[in-house]
C-alpha cells in the first residue's frame, strides 16, 4: 500500500483578504520551487487539515492550502451567528481561490481535494481551465440537487430509524419538502439552544450514513470541536439549501471545458453518501479523465484509496507540468472496462 509522506510544516502561511470583511487562511508546503498545487477541502465548512499535506511529495511539490470562508483559520467564523452568510457563495470561493493564486505568483497548479472540494474544483477548473495543470479527485461529488437529495433523503432507507430522527429535528416534514433548507433555517435561529440543537442532529445524520464505514470506532462529524461543527453545518445547509448556486448538472454539461487537463478520479463503489454514477458520468463527459473504482471503499476512502491517489500525484509530479494527454478510462480493481 502506499505510504504518506512524513509530515511536514508550512515554510509560508497568512491571511488574505478577499474582500466583503472576509479573510482567508492559507499555507505553503514543501519545495518553494516544486510543481504547484492546490488542496480544496470538503464540506463545505471542514477547513483544511494537516493530513493532507503528506500526499505530497515535499521535494516536488509546492503544496498550498486554504480555509474557505467562515471556516478552519479565516475570519468571520461561520459559528458566529452575526457573521454575514451572503458573502459565502460558490462564485466568492472560486475569486478566492483566484485572487489566492495570483497572491502567490502561480501560474497553473494542480487541483486536489474530495466530496465537496471535487465539486469546487470542476467549478473553478471549468471557469479558469488555462489556470489549471492537472486534476486529482477521491469521492467525486457535483452537487446537484439530486445528489442533495439523495444525501438528505433517499438515503433514508438504508437508515430509517436514524433518518426518522433527522426529520424529527427539522420540525417534521416541512411545508415546502426541503428538510436542508429547514436546516439551514434553524441555525440562523436567534436561540443558541436551537442552534446547537440542529448542528447535532445534522452531525448525527451525517455519521449515520458513515457508519458502515466507521463501524462506531469514531463519528467524523460528532467528534469535531462544537465551534467547527457550528461552521460546518451553517455553512453546509446553506450551500445546499441553494444548490451550490449552479444549474442542475452544469458541471457534468460544461466538462467538455476540461479538454487538455489531464485528471484522475479515485471512487469508491461502497460509498452512500455519493454514490458512484456521478462519477461514472463526469469520467465520460471529461474527455482526459481516468476513473479508477475501489470496490472496498466508501466515501471515507481506504488504504487502496490512498495508494491510486498517491500514485497519480506521484505520476504528475515525475511528469512535471508538460503532460501526456490520455484517452478517457475506467478501471475497476476487480475488473477493467473501457469506454
Amino acid at each position: 500500500m502506499g505510504e504518506l509522506y512524513p509530515p511536514v510544516e508550512p515554510y509560508e502561511k497568512g491571511m488574505l483578504d478577499v474582500g466583503d470583511g472576509n479573510l482567508v487562511y492559507w499555507e505553503v508546503c514543501g519545495n518553494p520551487d516544486g510543481k504547484p498545487a492546490l488542496v480544496v477541502h470538503g464540506g463545505p465548512g471542514s477547513g483544511c487539515g494537516t493530513g493532507a499535506r503528506q500526499y505530497f511529495d515535499p521535494d516536488r511539490y509546492r503544496v498550498v492550502l486554504f480555509d474557505q470562508r467562515g471556516c478552519g483559520r479565516s475570519t468571520p467564523h461561520a459559528s458566529e451567528p452575526t457573521t454575514d452568510m451572503r458573502h459565502n457563495t460558490t462564485r466568492h470561493l472560486i475569486a478566492d481561490m483566484e485572487r489566492l493564486r495570483n497572491h502567490l505568483g502561480i501560474d497553473r497548479w494542480l487541483l486536489y481535494g474530495g466530496s465537496w472540494g471535487s465539486t469546487l474544483i470542476l467549478a473553478y477548473a471549468e471557469t479558469h481551465p488555462e489556470r489549471v495543470s492537472e486534476i486529482v479527485i477521491a469521492a467525486v461529488t457535483t452537487t446537484r440537487r439530486s445528489e442533495i437529495d439523495w444525501l438528505y433523503r433517499g438515503a433514508g432507507r438504508f437508515f430509517p430509524e436514524q433518518w426518522e430522527r433527522f426529520l424529527e429535528g427539522a420540525g417534521g416534514t416541512p411545508r415546502d419538502g426541503d428538510i436542508v433548507a429547514a436546516y439551514a433555517r434553524l441555525v440562523e435561529h436567534p436561540d443558541p439552544a436551537v442552534r446547537e440543537k440542529a448542528t447535532a442532529d445534522w452531525c448525527a445524520w451525517e455519521d449515520a450514513v458513515l457508519s458502515g464505514e466507521t463501524n462506531g470506532a469514531s463519528n467524523p462529524y460528532g467528534d469535531r470541536p462544537p465551534v467547527a461543527q457550528l461552521a460546518l453545518v451553517r455553512i453546509c445547509s446553506h450551500y445546499f439549501s441553494h444548490g451550490a448556486w449552479l444549474e442542475e448538472g452544469a458541471l457534468l454539461r460544461d466538462a467538455h471545458r476540461l479538454a487538455g487537463i489531464p485528471g484522475v478520479l479515485v471512487h469508491g463503489r461502497l460509498d452512500l453518501a455519493g454514490p458512484l454514477d456521478t462519477a461514472w458520468e463526469l469520467a465520460r463527459a471529461w474527455p482526459d479523465a481516468e476513473l479508477t473504482v475501489v470496490g472496498n471503499s466508501g466515501h471515507l476512502g481506504s488504504d487502496t484509496t490512498r495508494t491510486h491517489v498517491l500514485k497519480a500525484l506521484d505520476q504528475f509530479a515525475r511528469q512535471g507540468s508538460n503532460q501526456t494527454v490520455r484517452r478517457s478510462r475506467v478501471t475497476d480493481t476487480s475488473r477493467v472496462a473501457s469506454h
